[in-house]
């Protein structure tokens, strides 16, 4: 069996969790939590680690840069990727709040899309 010792980044109470592991890497037990939520997170985290990406993307016709965000979390490994993708980004005004402006980023399934509209 195996320990590893994590914080948890739900809420701002930052729970020290130890999450158990068996010889096959399958969470056996989680201990610190002090919510159902830290518990959820914890299994997710030493399994499958997830994390939002945000970022902000120039805009032909705009003095100021779209800031930009998945519209939920994608697969940590994938986020070098994301934001190389976004930096190929090339994008003109006007956007919409919520209108998404890369679709199935890295192949996730999950759209980039824009956090405030850009006239």
């Amino acid at each position: 069996m195996a320990e590893r010792v994590i914080t948890c980044i739900n809420c701002p109470m930052g729970c020290r969790m130890t999450v158990t592991l068996n010889e096959n890497g399958e969470v056996t037990g989680v201990a610190g939590n002090t919510c159902k939520r830290g518990e959820v997170y914890a299994r997710q985290e030493v399994t499958a680690p997830v994390r939002m990406v945000t970022a902000v993307v120039p805009v032909r016709g705009s003095a100021m840069p779209l800031s930009v965000k998945t519209r939920s979390p994608i697969p940590k490994k994938d986020i070098a990727a994301c934001m190389e993708a976004l930096r190929g980004l090339r994008l003109t005004a006007p956007i919409a709040a919520g209108s998404t402006v890369l679709s199935d980023v890295c192949g996730s399934g999950v759209d980039v899309i824009a956090t405030k509209t850009v006239d």
